[in-house]
């Protein structure tokens, strides 16, 4: 057990790509790269994470003390879904998002848990899941800059000692993702999207990302549904002005799917 003190210290915010499921057992460039990035960080008293993979009408948050982990995937081999990740719940710190969302309806969930969108990439940054973990989910009938405006509403956690994070892809097309065809060679439409969308990162202008579906056809190809692409804007919100950003994890898996991580802080 790592009995390192949770930091007193301003707590980055981080988006993860996580990319494919397999990704929690396979001994790869991404997964040791959530593994360093994990030593690196200061350590948090809990984390909220926004996944892709919650995604539903309304808001929720989880609220139980101990979330199951969800095996939300098919086709895979028996060993990812005798992956357990028994991190902890902290109910007060989604009674404290529910606080800073108010006057929001923030319903307390007591069925969901941890989804792999979550523990796939905590599998590697916590590997002892010994830090409390809050799921919050993604309201699918809202616009992207509704989902940015809660990161921003939620960026005072940041300071409270709570680790914020998104787990999605920058660039997520599973219709060009090359299926056990690897390596592959990344579309130039995805490596485009991905380039813009750093940039404007570094620059602090986020306005044309909450309006990606106006960037062209390279966004379109890139974001063909807006899951996974929602979790970076709460962490895009949950960023402060000028603040340094960097880009710990990078590649691009089967073609269409950006493994980007963007952290802040």
């Amino acid at each position: 057990m790592n009995a390192q003190p949770a930091s007193t210290a301003r707590m980055p915010a981080v988006f993860f790509g996580h990319g494919n499921p397999m990704n929690a057992l396979l001994d790869n460039a991404w997964s040791r790269g959530w593994a360093s990035l994990g030593r690196r960080l200061p350590r948090p008293r809990a984390v909220l994470s926004v996944s892709a993979h919650w995604y539903l009408p309304g808001t929720a948050v989880t609220a139980m003390p101990a979330p199951r982990t969800i095996h939300d995937f098919g086709g895979f081999p028996r060993e990812l879904f005798a992956v357990q990740y028994p991190a902890p719940g902290d109910p007060q710190l989604a009674h404290r998002v529910r606080e800073l969302l108010d006057p929001l309806d923030v319903r307390a969930d007591l069925e969901w848990g941890l989804d792999h969108g979550t523990w796939s990439v905590l599998h590697h940054v916590f590997p002892e899941a010994d830090v409390p973990v809050v799921q919050l989910s993604i309201d699918e009938a809202q616009p992207p800059a509704y989902h940015y405006e809660l990161g921003r509403r939620l960026r005072p956690l940041r300071d409270e000692g709570v680790l914020l994070i998104g787990s999605g892809d920058v660039v997520h097309n599973l219709h060009a993702y090359a299926w056990g065809r690897h390596p592959a060679e990344p579309f130039d439409w995805a490596l485009r999207f991905e380039a813009q969308a750093r940039e404007l990162m570094l620059k602090g202008d986020h306005r044309p990302l909450l309006d990606y579906e106006s960037l062209g056809r390279d966004a379109q190809l890139s974001v063909p549904t807006p899951d996974h692409f929602l979790p970076l804007l709460y962490v895009l919100g949950a960023s402060e002005p000028g603040e340094a950003v960097s880009f710990p994890v990078e590649g691009m898996d089967g073609g269409s799917i950006s493994m980007l991580s963007v952290q802040f802080g």
